[in-house]
């Protein structure tokens, strides 16, 4: 009879069987040591990361109550946009600033530039004075918003081409509306400019029901800023160029004064940012960003926030998003402000040919040559791109969002598809308010249709399908 021949192999004998049970006794006790080691270390590098970022100053709790609307400004909330997310293989956050109590990013800035007015002495509550804004809509909401809990009148000067909701807005929050056509900025008549001169003149013209003193002609008061303007009506102590009393100083301030808020060269815009959402992002995400996108308007968002996190993460990526129109990209990319629809007779409107609110420029303002040394790329958003991904979020993700939110993040998928990121990068944009401003332009369909501006949310799958630059 033959046997199998695996019926021939020998067993190990008990001395091998010994060294095989202790060797596999030892594997095991080194991947448990390996393993524990791993985890300690691992929590010792979450406790260094505790040590090393401050608390954050407000802590949002039930039980918490804040001083008026202003106390509700900041500390808005990241959320992770899951649907950009899950596609790309990265963590794209948005920073809720349409949470504001005014609605928009522009909350901070309002807010900073009266405060540090009033901290100059500039600006006296509750004494008449009128705060005046050229802007296409958010700012002066904001303003306006403040403005009428800190005791001040506002006068805001706008493009006529806004959408009508901001309009609706500023009346119904009290400030006095005067539309205006929209011009370049060397045009006298551009909003800004005649923001800046109707606060010159307050106090000169009685017939203005603006101004609310009659028979006193305004006088400029002197300011650290040659863009800030201030007047007051209080012209006696002015002309005679002497010291005043304490009563008559006490009396002076209390005189209506006009003030020029000037967004677009304040340095208060920019340190809005630089002291407020900038830690803000920072703390959120315990140092873990990668990049920050932002669009720019009058250049403080993305100066401030980006200078704060540069300042405290040398290599992050700092990306501009740009509207079609807007002179910015080319300015990053190539060191000029021009664009190719800048040529005469091809413009939809004077300032900028986009449907997008908010941002996008064609000129360089202080606070956005603040922003120039940090910024890493550009990128030129479609109007096509900003509505279909503004419709693509509502579908997937519930998130209802104006035109400059979706510009910044379409800009986020260009930006991972360029760097080649899909390991979990982290990168973080701003959210600068919802669609409820846009309803009789970017979210109506007429008028979309009217300008040839296609409503294809395809083109946001396209762009997440599209293969990776790197």
């Amino acid at each position: 009879m033959h046997l199998p021949r695996f019926a021939l192999l020998k067993l190990p004998s008990k001395s091998t069987n010994k060294y095989i049970f202790y060797g596999v006794l030892v594997g095991l006790a080194l991947s448990l040591t390996t393993s524990s080691v791993l985890e300690y270390l691992q929590e010792r590098k979450r406790k260094r990361a505790d040590l090393t970022f401050e608390p954050r100053p407000i802590e949002l709790r039930s039980d918490e109550v804040v001083d008026g609307v202003t106390g509700l400004i900041g500390n808005t909330p990241l959320v992770r946009i899951k649907s950009l997310s899950d596609a790309l293989g990265v963590e794209i956050l948005g920073k809720a600033e349409f949470m504001n109590p005014g609605g928009s990013v522009k909350d901070r800035v309002a807010l900073r530039m009266i405060e540090d007015a009033e901290e100059r002495g500039l600006l006296h509550p509750n004494t008449g004075s009128r705060i005046f804004e050229g802007t296409v809509g958010s700012t002066g909401i904001s303003i306006a918003t403040i403005a009428r809990a800190k005791g001040y009148e506002a006068t805001i000067i706008m493009p006529d081409d806004v959408a009508e909701e901001k309009v609706k807005a500023l009346l119904a929050l009290g400030a006095q509306v005067e539309r205006v056509r929209p011009a370049s900025i060397v045009d006298k008549k551009q909003f800004v400019n005649l923001a800046r001169e109707r606060a010159k003149n307050f106090g000169s013209d009685p017939a203005d029901p603006a101004h609310p003193t009659h028979g006193h002609r305004g006088h400029l008061i002197p300011t650290a800023s040659s863009s800030v303007v201030v007047t007051t009506t209080a012209d006696d102590a002015l002309a005679d160029n002497a010291l005043m009393s304490p009563k008559e100083e006490r009396e002076f301030a209390m005189k209506p004064r006009g003030f020029f808020a000037d967004q677009f060269e304040n340095r208060s815009n920019y340190y809005a940012h630089y002291d407020g959402t900038g830690p803000e992002i920072w703390r959120q995400t315990s140092g873990w960003i990668d990049a920050f996108v932002s669009g720019a308007g009058t250049g403080g968002t993305l100066a401030g926030t980006g200078q704060y996190l540069k300042s405290r993460k040398k290599d992050l990526f700092v990306a501009l998003a740009d509207p079609e129109g807007s002179g910015l990209y080319n300015k990053v990319k190539y060191g000029v402000m021009f664009d190719r629809k800048e040529a005469e007779g091809t413009k939809r409107r004077h300032q900028v040919d986009t449907v997008v609110e908010g941002i996008g420029i064609n000129r360089l303002t202080h606070n956005f040559e603040l922003a120039l040394p940090i910024i890493d790329d550009a990128f030129r958003v479609t109007d096509a791109e900003a509505v279909a991904m503004s419709r693509y979020l509502v579908q997937h993700d519930g998130l209802f969002l104006g035109s400059s939110s979706a510009c910044n993040l379409v800009t986020c998928i260009k930006l991972v598809k360029k760097m080649g990121w899909h390991n979990g990068e982290r990168i973080v944009t701003i959210l600068c308010d919802s669609g409820t401003r846009h309803y009789s332009k970017f979210w109506n369909d007429d008028y979309l249709i009217k300008a040839n501006i296609p409503i294809d949310m395809g083109i946001i799958d396209r762009l997440l399908a599209a293969p990776s630059s790197t």
